[in-house]
C-alpha cells in the first residue's frame, strides 16, 4: 500500500510515527485490554504507555471542560500527542455555516491547555454533506494555522465560555496548528477537492470503512493522516498480519518523505483497536 504522491508537501526531515485508537473509554474494554482492577481514571496513563497517540472523540460531542483538558495532558507521556475531533455542531449541526462563534467556542474550551502535546485537529463531515467548493474553501480559511492564531480565534468566544475558557497562549507562538478532514459523500471524490485541501495545506484523511464510504489517498499536506474503522465489518473487523504490513508500508513511504503520520484504529466494537495499534507500533519500530 503506497498512497504517498512524490510531488506532494513534504514535512520535517526526521518525521515521526504517532499510531493510536479512537477514545479510550470503553466499558467492553474491561478485563480484555484494560486490565482487572484498574480504576477507569487510570485507563488513559493505561492505554498512554502502549500507545503513542490517541483521538480524543469526546470533543465531537460537547465542548470539554479546561480541567479535562489539563488532566489528560498531565496523564501522559511527555512525547504523546493527541488528535482531536472537532465539534459535530460546527460539522454535521450548523453544517459549516455561520461557525464563526461555535469555532471560537471551541479553541476557547480548553484545547490548546495540551500545550505540545496537541497534535491535528480532525473534522469528520456527515455523509450527507455533498462537495460544495465555496463552502468547503470558506470553512479551511477559517481554520487557525498556529496556536497563536488559535489562541486569537479563541478571544472572539461568545458569552457562553465566560468562565469557563482558556486559551493562554504566547502570543508569538508560531507552532504550526495541523488539520485533517474526513469525507463521507462520494462527490467529493474530485479533483477539486484534493486541489482546495492542498490550496489550505490541510490533510484528506485515508478512512479505511469497510467499502462504505469514500477512501481518498491523496496526499494534501507536510503530514498523513489515516483512520481505520475496519476493514471488511465497520468499527468491528480487525486487521491481520497481511494488512497491517500494508498499513505499515504506508506510514514508512510517507515518512521516507518527511511527512509524520497519524494512524488511528476505531474498529472498537470487538475490542480489536488497542491490540491492533500496538501490533501495527511494533511493526514501525522493527
Amino acid at each position: 500500500m503506497s498512497d504517498a504522491s512524490a510531488d506532494a508537501p513534504l514535512g520535517t526531515p526526521q518525521a515521526r510515527a504517532f499510531v493510536g485508537i479512537s477514545g479510550w473509554v470503553y466499558p467492553r474494554w474491561r478485563r480484555e485490554f484494560y486490565p482487572k482492577g484498574l480504576r477507569q481514571a487510570d485507563e488513559l496513563a493505561y492505554a498512554s504507555e502502549r500507545l503513542s497517540s490517541i483521538e480524543v472523540n469526546g470533543s465531537f460531542y460537547a465542548l470539554q471542560k479546561p480541567a479535562s483538558w489539563e488532566r489528560w495532558r498531565d496523564a501522559v507521556p511527555d512525547a504523546f500527542v493527541f488528535a482531536v475531533k472537532g465539534p459535530r455542531f460546527v460539522t454535521h449541526i450548523k453544517r459549516l455555516r455561520g461557525i464563526e462563534a461555535p469555532l471560537a467556542n471551541f479553541f476557547a474550551s480548553g484545547v490548546l491547555a495540551l500545550g505540545g502535546k496537541l497534535g491535528p485537529v480532525l473534522w469528520q463531515l456527515p455523509p450527507t454533506l455533498a462537495f460544495d467548493e465555496g463552502l468547503l474553501d470558506d470553512f479551511l480559511a477559517q481554520l487557525p494555522r498556529t496556536r497563536a492564531d488559535a489562541a486569537a480565534l479563541a478571544a472572539g468566544h461568545d458569552e457562553r465560555m465566560e468562565g469557563r475558557s482558556w486559551f493562554a497562549v504566547d502570543p508569538h507562538d508560531t507552532s504550526p496548528q495541523r488539520h485533517a478532514v474526513e469525507v463521507r459523500h462520494p462527490s467529493f471524490e474530485t479533483a477539486a477537492w484534493t486541489d482546495l485541501l492542498a490550496r489550505h495545506r490541510v490533510a484528506s484523511v485515508v478512512a479505511d470503512t469497510a467499502g462504505r464510504y469514500p477512501r481518498l489517498t491523496a496526499t494534501t499536506a507536510d503530514f498523513a493522516y489515516a483512520r481505520l474503522h475496519g476493514e471488511e465489518e465497520l468499527y468491528a473487523s480487525g486487521y491481520d498480519d497481511a494488512s497491517l504490513d500494508r498499513w505499515a508500508e504506508w506510514a514508512h513511504t510517507h515518512r521516507a518523505a518527511g511527512r509524520d503520520v497519524y494512524i488511528y484504529f476505531d474498529n472498537d466494537a470487538k475490542v480489536r483497536a488497542p491490540f491492533d495499534a500496538m501490533a501495527l507500533i511494533a511493526r514501525l519500530a522493527a
